[in-house]
């Protein structure tokens, strides 16, 4: 037997180590304050309305009855996933109850982002539940292998009244969307299974109209659900709901009603709220400190902001975070922090050239930099230039340059590689 690559203490040698002691915390429950956590329906705030239209989908699956599908859209942080998995644990309870047999999958199409890994992610989710034993490939085939392992024969929905499978944030999907919608809305249809199927389809994106094609708009209800920002008053109910995640006194008098205040000026984010209290009860335990203030707030949101802003970065599109790279590098490199496109130009395409080996056009890249703007990291206007200059808009990072550059080129060896080129240019 090899050696254990993490080595664990004896009891013995853990009685005295300060890790040990959880007294010190001020938390009680943490996993509250986490944005995966499904909480109980009392603690679910302004979305009736919405958990009783999922519920109209879902509730016929419980008692055996074909279930519908249907559509969520909402910004990031409105509840969508929160009630698609609270209604489908329930119905999933019921049914039980009931002694009907429903499964259920759920699939992050951010992270499972191709048909086939999304098939794959699904038929696992659907073997651990029905069949754990069931032997199912992890790679080298395509997605009709695991759509043959739901449905094929014998196949792990063989025994199954009905499967909810919930496809969060399935924009991401692309042009593979319509496909797997296609495989799973016309299963029954076309005879694959006897299994009742219902699609619970997110995204985060109101004007996603891309999703459904003639092939399975008919499987879905007409009207999608939308669930609308949350306003300060409801992040405000949102968290008090979930003061109990802290010890008893703990939050100073404001704390909540100032994280809420925070969370709304982002579109009404309950990720963002829960994420400021998480983070400000984190810095008041570094501190030291007995309670958590309005001043741990302040911090947590600040602090908050950046890691928004790298994961959006992140999000970006390949060539438009080569772009703002090239405007970060600059503004690391030289006197002014304000560049034209030009400049931002010349700087992108050393980058694009040795990441990607091709760049995109001077318009393309403008348009481009103009988007950086909405999130709030860069800042871009238009100016008259001065005589003899003409009118040409101007580029200023809003963030911390290495931290900027960090986030577009994750990989070591492509930061290293622009670096050199960008020093042995004329840049």
């Amino acid at each position: 037997m090899g050696t254990d690559p993490i080595p664990t203490p004896s009891i013995e040698e853990l009685q005295d180590d300060p890790m040990a002691d959880d007294s010190t915390s001020i938390f009680r429950r943490r996993e509250l304050l986490r944005p995966q956590h499904v909480p109980q329906k009392d603690r679910i705030v302004g979305r009736d309305r919405e958990i009783e239209t999922v519920e109209a989908l879902l509730k016929p699956a419980a008692f055996g009855d074909p279930p519908e599908s249907g559509f969520l859209f909402g910004k990031t942080g409105t509840g969508k996933s929160l009630v698609a998995k609270h209604v489908t644990g329930r119905a999933r309870g019921i049914a039980q109850m009931q002694g009907t047999d429903l499964t259920a999958a759920y699939v992050d199409c951010d992270q499972y982002n191709t048909e086939t890994r999304a098939a794959r992610k699904m038929a696992f989710e659907v073997r651990d539940a029905v069949d754990p034993d069931r032997y199912i490939p992890k790679d080298g085939v395509g997605a009709s292998r695991y759509y043959d392992a739901l449905w094929d024969g014998d196949g792990l929905l063989h025994d199954s009244d009905s499967l909810i499978v919930i496809l969060d944030e399935i924009d991401k999907l692309g042009d593979d969307t319509a496909e797997i919608l296609s495989k799973l809305s016309r299963s029954e249809e076309a005879g694959k299974t006897g299994c009742y199927i219902s699609v619970v389809a997110i995204s985060n994106k109101t004007d996603y109209t891309d999703a459904p094609d003639e092939r399975v708009a008919s499987s879905f209800q007409d009207d999608p659900i939308i669930f609308p920002p949350y306003d300060a008053n409801q992040l405000q109910a949102i968290l008090e709901r979930r003061r109990d995640a802290f010890e008893d006194d703990v939050l100073e008098a404001g704390v909540i009603e100032l994280a809420s205040a925070l969370a709304a000026r982002d579109h009404g984010d309950a990720r963002r709220a829960l994420d400021i209290l998480r983070s400000a009860g984190k810095l008041a335990e570094k501190d030291d400190s007995e309670r958590v203030t309005e001043d741990h707030v302040r911090k947590a949101d600040e602090y908050s902001d950046l890691n928004r802003s790298i994961q959006v970065i992140k999000n970006g599109t390949p060539h438009s975070r080569y772009a703002l790279y090239a405007l970060a590098y600059l503004t690391k490199s030289k006197l002014t922090d304000s560049f034209s496109t030009g400049e931002v130009y010349d700087t992108y395409c050393v980058v694009a050239d040795v990441v990607a080996g091709e760049s995109l056009t001077h318009q393309r890249v403008l348009d481009l930099m103009k988007k950086w703007t909405l999130p709030e990291i860069t800042e871009s206007r238009h100016t008259g230039g001065g005589k003899g200059q003409g009118s040409y808009r101007t580029h200023r990072l809003l963030h911390d340059p290495d931290v900027v550059m960090s986030a577009c080129l994750e990989s070591a060896d492509d930061q290293r590689n622009v670096l050199n080129a960008l020093s042995e240019s004329s840049i």
